[in-house]
């Protein structure tokens, strides 16, 4: 039924992804003169994180960024690349004035145009309508499902459904930039619903690599009565009690403790009055975070006097670290003419393993886009005209094929479907509870991952898909609990407390672990260290130095791999 009237189309390169990063490596692929395919799983524009409400940008001024660059590097805690989190600053802080000339504007101190935030709907609006200017073909509700290869192993394109048109899609292409977010596991933080691994699981069935996937336990606070909204900026002019109305602090220094809520929460309810907020306060952050306060409007509370409860929502790896391993510097992947970029792509050149969330985010999507759609760009032209005459496979295996029932010749496995619904409540039973992912140990992280192998079997079942949506929540349902295992695998295997991976028997920082952890596999999951091997702390004493050559050139990161 589905395959009758299947869209078949070709492109030098394919974009999937509705974000920044996919907008961004679009534009920059069709920059370079070739045919440029994106397709979304939403509406380009207003899909997505970026596009539900506000944001801030990493993009310093030239004369703070040393500055910029040491405080990115100490919060990465010796995991983060100096040389990254250089050519990230520098490459935002010169694609804004681009946006400016699409017709986005920023707000003008003195005459001069302030580039520290965008309005997510506009900006969204912007980039698009410039994709369509130069040309590029925009697929929406068109979600990708599957990677082809060529024999060679390189990548030749994709397969998706189109929900409007009730059809399969395929697109040949000569390179594919993977942009299409992390995976929040379906929490309903706000934009994130789109964001549920896909193309991670994507990825590795084409032979990439994960790295930092321990690093995808991000919680962020919103109201419990109305828990979507994770905007934490408002909540650090909040005062917090407990139920009985007893302060409970939760301040360092006079700066929200981000460890104060989890554990808080552990113990019992708590909420939060925004009086620490004055009037000053008030007026910035009611307007650069106006949609943190629709919700006390609609239940008409006053945040500022009233007490509300509130609660953590997981956010994953959209705000964590954890994506696609890059393996050079136009965001390539281990498998020939793949890239990734945004939330897709591991941050932990730029973050280690803590949160990349907000500005950082912001610039890495607009920077990995970049480089990306230049990368795919350049690789489709080494092909030649012929790119899109190879010989390719699908490579979509669990939500979309049935092994178990291909090797199996009972007739009750070949008609009995999974349901994925069940499938996404078993994975989210094991993802969301603070004292489970928040708070790991190694006999909590095994519990949980003997539960998500049962899962794993299940969706190697025979996957429903009498309409697109069967075909479409049957692969998310195989994503979500495929990420989930790598998720749990990575941290099983980092035996200390580093950033925002925490575990409870072993709360120490190890400075001998100073690696990243690659991971992958299907049926058999693996990790492997990649240690880094520049000096430490080197790039830090530069910067102090004062000299901007000195941080041009640091040592680069080299990886060596061991079993």
């Amino acid at each position: 039924m589905l395959t009758e009237n299947e869209l078949h189309l070709s492109a030098d390169v394919l974009v999937i992804g509705g974000g920044p990063a996919a907008a961004w490596a679009a534009w920059a692929a069709a920059s370079q003169g070739v045919k440029v395919i994106i397709v979304d799983k939403g509406f380009l524009g207003t899909s997505g994180a970026a596009a539900a409400s506000g944001n801030g940008i990493m993009a310093p001024s030239p004369e703070n960024w040393d500055k910029v660059l040491s405080e990115r590097y100490r919060i990465g805690k010796n995991l983060a690349n100096s040389r990254w989190i250089e050519r990230v600053i520098e490459k935002t802080w010169l694609s804004l004035p681009l946006v400016e000339n699409w017709g986005y504007r920023f707000p003008k101190e003195n005459g001069e145009s302030v580039r520290q935030s965008y309005y997510g709907p506009e900006y969204m609006r912007v980039l698009r309508k410039n994709l369509l200017r130069v040309g590029v073909q925009i697929l929406d509700q068109s979600p990708a499902l599957e990677l082809l290869l060529a024999d060679d192993g390189s990548v030749a394109g994709a397969r998706g459904v189109q929900r409007q048109h009730h059809r399969n899609y395929t697109v040949r292409a000569g390179a594919v930039v993977l942009a299409n977010g992390g995976c929040a596991f379906l929490s309903k933080a706000l934009g994130c619903n789109t964001n549920t691994g896909d193309g991670l699981l994507m990825a590795v069935e084409a032979g990439g690599e994960l790295s930092s996937m321990e690093a995808s336990n991000h919680y962020a606070i919103s109201t419990a009565f109305n828990a979507t909204v994770t905007r934490g900026v408002p909540f650090g002019w909040a005062s917090y009690s407990d139920e009985a109305g007893n302060d409970l602090g939760g301040y360092v220094d006079g700066r929200r403790d981000p460890s104060f809520l989890p554990n808080a929460l552990l113990k019992g309810s708590v909420y939060a009055r925004l009086d620490r907020a004055t009037p000053e306060v008030k007026a910035v952050i009611e307007k650069s975070h106006f949609i943190s306060f629709l919700p006390y409007k609609k239940a008409g509370i006053d945040p500022y006097t009233e007490r509300v409860p509130v609660t953590l929502i997981l956010e994953g790896t959209v705000r964590g670290t954890g994506g696609i391993r890059l393996t050079d510097d136009s965001c390539g992947t281990k498998v020939p003419g793949l890239y990734a970029a945004g939330d897709a792509a591991s941050r932990e050149f730029l973050a280690g393993l803590a949160s990349g969330g907000g500005g950082p985010n912001a610039a890495w999507a607009i920077s990995t886009g970049q480089w990306a759609g230049v990368g795919a760009a350049t690789f489709a032209k080494s092909l030649g005209a012929q790119a899109n005459e190879r010989v390719a496979r699908p490579t979509g295996q669990a939500g979309l094929r049935s092994p178990m029932t291909e090797r199996s010749p009972s007739p009750s496995l070949s008609s009995e479907t999974f349901d994925s619904e069940a499938i996404v409540r078993g994975v989210q039973d094991q993802m969301f509870p603070l004292e489970k992912n928040y708070l790991r140990s190694e006999q909590g992280l095994l519990d949980s991952l003997a539960k998500l192998e049962t899962l794993w079997q299940q969706v190697q079942g025979n996957p429903k898909q009498d309409t697109v949506r069967d075909v479409e929540f049957s692969r998310r349902a195989a994503a979500l609990t495929a990420v989930a295992r790598w998720a749990y695998f990575s941290a099983l295997h980092r035996t200390e407390t580093r950033s925002e991976h925490i575990r409870m028997d072993y709360p120490e920082t190890d400075p001998n672990q100073r690696y990243y952890q690659a991971t992958g596999g299907l049926e058999r999951l693996w990790v492997r260290r990649d240690w880094i091997q520049d000096a430490l702390a080197q790039p830090v004493v530069e910067i102090a130095s004062g000299g901007r050559n000195a941080i041009a050139t640091p040592p680069t990161l080299t990886t060596q791999t061991t079993p």
